[in-house]
C-alpha cells in the first residue's frame, strides 16, 4: 500500500468523495437473506431443516454498487430496469429513504423486480433462490435510460456499468452511452459478465475476477503466468486503458496500457469470514469514487482493495463507511 498510495494522498482523495458524483447503471437487484440454525435433517427428505431466527432485504446487483458509493458520502444516482410489483416498490422507498433521485429508474409491466434469495445458517449458505427475467430489456426503457444519462451528465466524475447479464447492458444501451461520453472527460468503468469483451471495447476500465478473465479470452488462469498473460492479451484486445482482475483471497491485480502491472493483496483485517457476496460491486464502486475524486487508477485500485478487505470480512451484501476506511489505511 505505501508504495502505491500513502495514508496522506489516501486521505486527501478521500475528503473529495463528498464533491464526486457517480452514476451507476446496470442490472438492479434485490438481495433477500434469511437467517437461521441447522441442528436436525427433515424426516421427509434428506435435507437440513433451518430454524429461521430473521431475514433482511438489501439493496443489490448495480444497486450495491450506488448503495457502497452512498454510503461511502459520493454524490450517487443510478438507472436500471424494475417490475411494477411490490418488491420494486420497496426498491424505491429505500432509494428515497438516502434521498437518491429514482428519475433513472424505469418500470416494465411483466417483468418481475431482481429477487435472490439465500438461506444461510451459521455463516453458510445452504441454498439460494431467484426471481428474475433475462431477456433483453424493451427499446423503450432503453432510450429513457440513454435519455436519464443526457440529462444528468454535467459534472458526472465516473460511470460505473454494473453487468449481471440480466437484460440491461444491451449493445444498443454501450453504444448509446459511448456516444454520450465521447467528448467528456468522463471515466467508465464496466464490472463484465458477459463472456465476449468485444461488447465493452473502447471503455477505460474494466473489472472481471480471474473466472471471468480467463473465459473472455478461453484460458484457465491457474498461476500468476497465466493471469499476467490473461492480463496482456485482454488489454491489447479490447482497447481498454486498464483492467483489474480480482483473485478472490489473493487480491487484485491492476494491468495498465503503459504496460505497468500492481498486485495487491487484501490486508490482515479481512481474516475471519471471508464472504465474497456484493465484493465485486465494492471494489468497482469504490475504484469509480476514487478516480472521480482525483484519484490515479493505481491509487484508486489500492483504496478499493483495502474496501474489498473490509466487505468480505462481514456476512453477506455489506457496505463500507469512510470511518471504517481511514482505519484500514
Amino acid at each position: 500500500m505505501k508504495k502505491i498510495v500513502n495514508k496522506k494522498r489516501a486521505l486527501e482523495i478521500i475528503k473529495n468523495f463528498s464533491r464526486s458524483k457517480v452514476l451507476v447503471i446496470g442490472d438492479i437487484m434485490v438481495d433477500h437473506f434469511i437467517w437461521g440454525k441447522v441442528s436436525r435433517i427433515s424426516p421427509e427428505a434428506p435435507v437440513p431443516v433451518v430454524d429461521v431466527h430473521s431475514d433482511n432485504l438489501m439493496l443489490g446487483g448495480s444497486t450495491n454498487v450506488l448503495n457502497n458509493v452512498y454510503s461511502l458520502g459520493g454524490k450517487v444516482c443510478g438507472t436500471g430496469v424494475i417490475g411494477v410489483d411490490d418488491m420494486g416498490e420497496r426498491l424505491l422507498e429505500e432509494f428515497r429513504k438516502r434521498q437518491i433521485d429514482t428519475d433513472g429508474i424505469i418500470r416494465e409491466a411483466g417483468r418481475p423486480t431482481t429477487l435472490k434469495t439465500r438461506v444461510v445458517a451459521h455463516s453458510q449458505q445452504v441454498v439460494r433462490f431467484d426471481r428474475e427475467s433475462r431477456k433483453p430489456i424493451e427499446s423503450d426503457s432503453i432510450e429513457r435510460i440513454i435519455a436519464y444519462i443526457r440529462a444528468i451528465q454535467n459534472g458526472l466524475g465516473a460511470i460505473v456499468i454494473s453487468d449481471y447479464n440480466k437484460g440491461v447492458v444491451t449493445k444498443t444501451l454501450l453504444d448509446g452511452i459511448r456516444d454520450i461520453i465521447s467528448e467528456r472527460n468522463i471515466v467508465v468503468c464496466v464490472d463484465p459478465k458477459q463472456s465476449d469483451f468485444s461488447v465493452y471495447q473502447g471503455f477505460h476500465i474494466i473489472t472481471p475476477n480471474h473466472y471471468e478473465a480467463g473465459r473472455a479470452i478461453g484460458v484457465e488462469i491457474r498461476n500468476l503466468h497465466d493471469l499476467i498473460s490473461a492480463g496482456k492479451t485482454l488489454l491489447d484486445q479490447f482497447d481498454f486503458k486498464a483492467l483489474l482482475i480480482t483473485r478472490g483471497e489473493a487480491g487484485m491485480s491492476l494491468f495498465e496500457k503503459d504496460g505497468k502491472t500492481t498486485h495487491t493483496t487484501f490486508p490482515a483485517e479481512a481474516k475471519e469470514v471471508f464472504d465474497v457476496t456484493g465484493a465485486g460491486d465494492t471494489v468497482i464502486g469504490v475504484f469509480a469514487l476514487c478516480v472521480a475524486s482525483g484519484a490515479t487508477f493505481r491509487e484508486a485500485a489500492a483504496i478499493a482493495n483495502h474496501a474489498a478487505g473490509i466487505v468480505v470480512g462481514k456476512v453477506g451484501t455489506a457496505t463500507i463507511t469512510q470511518d471504517e476506511l481511514r482505519r484500514v489505511l
